[in-house]
């Protein structure tokens, strides 16, 4: 049987590469972090461990668990190491150490404040979805949501991240500590701006001098982030135990492409985070725009078209010939010229980076999991950029074959009666079942004015381009899909 992974038994291994290669009794707090799942401890803290292990900061992380105690009873009994598995042609894996301690919030929420309120700490990131900002539609602060509700009632026992957040900074206030940076990075457009104004908004109800002060004082960064990183299973587990020889409760997995583009601001101290491949730009913006349009919409491509023709993964798909030659030539036609300059990176680089990390053999990544949701993916990945070719007079033959094979995608699975995840499932069912292959199918899924807005719901040549698209799909076998896919240019 394999030894249990602890500081312990790591530190009489003879095994350097499990070593994570610093003193950790030396190690203090300096960051707490909400949301200890899988992608944050395979990229923000991956950052930080690496800036440990070249002696640039002796700063931990602290940390929280806004509702589960999954987390720190996984990684307790091993002192909270884990072990990252790299995966690409090659696996590797290495011990990460950053973590001191994880704290669950609703078990002691004086201890979160208590935490938060450590002058040591300097900063306070986020891994919590959209969901954890408690906003409105329309990006302001829901003061009707119940976790709100409730911090509003009790201000010193907060059960929200954005009420942890406020209690942290009134107490540094209340004491003139000078305050946090507070770095989201959830894939939320323009995150920090977002979470800033949930804060600033929770303040001023509560106390609208410490709000002028928050809004004033307290620095909320944008940020992009970007790695794939599957979930832990058994098998994992398994493989993980095997390579190195330790029993990992919690281990995590993630490509070796990683990314994390946080905004410049002046006077703002943050860890040298750059220094271990962090970009530090006052574009965040444009790198956002850049991953949206490159990543995402070749994404949802493939997997609409993909499906098409049988295949299950992201790299069973980019092995077809000419769906690989299809993406290449889209995103060389299509989609870089609606893309700004941006300092620092280079498009077309990025772009052949994108089509790499698809042929990654380590990462099993499902075509149906990327395309659910596409109700809330497509007006971003596809159309906006279609609206943009459209306002420079040019058309969108294969962006519209993407939308072709998402109407293609849809009809399919409903006469399959498969599950559809989508928020529109319901309106995708009844437009499917009558659907009969003809233009019309086109027509009523241009309807749905929740997905296409109204300037391309009106515009013949886009409507004609998807037409001809579907229509070819219709035409041809699956086992035909190259011939569909190089009948398409670009005009």
């Amino acid at each position: 049987m394999n030894t249990r992974l602890s500081e312990r038994n790591i530190l009489q291994t003879a095994d350097d590469s499990c070593h994570y290669g610093y003193d950790r009794a030396s190690v203090e707090l300096g960051i707490v972090h909400f949301g200890p799942g899988a992608f944050h401890r395979a990229h923000q803290a991956v950052y930080t461990d690496d800036l440990l292990v070249n002696g640039s900061i002796k700063w931990g992380i602290c940390e929280v668990s806004i509702n589960s105690a999954t987390v720190r009873d996984k990684l307790l009994p091993q002192d909270n190491l884990y072990t990252l598995a790299i995966l690409d042609h090659e696996v590797s894996h290495r011990v990460i150490g950053a973590i001191k301690e994880v704290l669950v919030a609703p078990e002691n929420p004086a201890l979160v404040i208590q935490r938060l309120t450590l002058p040591e700490i300097k900063a306070v990131t986020l891994t919590v979805t959209e969901k954890g900002y408690c906003l409105t539609p329309e990006g302001g602060l829901d003061f009707e949501h119940e976790a709100i509700v409730h911090d509003l009632q009790n201000i010193d026992k907060p059960c929200s991240v954005i009420g942890f957040i406020c209690a942290g900074l009134r107490e540094r206030y209340k004491q003139g500590i000078t305050p946090f940076v507070v770095i989201s990075c959830d894939n939320v457009s323009d995150n920090g701006k977002r979470l800033k104004r949930a804060v600033v908004d929770f303040a001023r109800t509560d106390d609208p001098v410490f709000s002028r002060w928050l809004e004033k004082e307290v620095h909320f960064p944008c940020t992009m982030v970007d790695s794939i990183t599957p979930a832990t299973n058994e098998r994992f587990c398994l493989s993980v135990e095997q390579h190195t020889g330790f029993k990992d409760n919690w281990p995590i997995q993630r490509e070796s492409f990683s990314q994390w583009v946080i905004e410049d601001i002046p006077n703002v101290t943050l860890p040298p985070w750059a220094s271990v491949g962090a970009i530090v730009t006052k574009d965040v913006s444009g790198y956002e725009l850049t991953k949206l349009r490159v990543l995402n919409c070749l994404h949802s491509t493939l997997a609409f078209i993909g499906t098409f023709i049988g295949l299950e993964t992201v790299e069973q798909a980019i092995k077809n010939a000419g769906i690989k030659a299809f993406l290449e030539k889209m995103l060389h036609d299509e989609i870089l010229p609606t893309l700004p300059d941006v300092e620092g990176l280079n498009k077309v680089a990025y772009g052949k980076k994108i089509i790499q990390r698809f042929e990654n053999p380590a990462i099993r990544h499902l075509l149906a999991q990327i395309a659910w949701d596409s109700s809330q993916k497509i007006p971003y990945r596809i159309l906006a950029i279609v609206s943009d070719n459209i306002a420079k007079n040019k058309a969108s033959p294969m962006l519209c074959l993407s939308l072709a094979a998402w109407i293609k995608f849809v009809v399919a699975n409903v006469s399959a009666e498969q599950d559809i995840i989508d928020p529109l499932a319901d309106k995708f069912v009844s437009i499917a079942k009558t659907c009969d292959g003809s233009d019309i199918d086109v027509e009523r899924f241009i309807t749905l004015e929740q997905v296409f807005p109204k300037q391309l719901q009106t515009n013949k040549s886009f409507i004609d381009d998807i037409k001809t698209a579907y229509q070819l799909f219709n035409q041809h076998r699956a086992d035909e899909i190259s011939t569909i896919l190089t009948s398409v240019r670009a005009v």
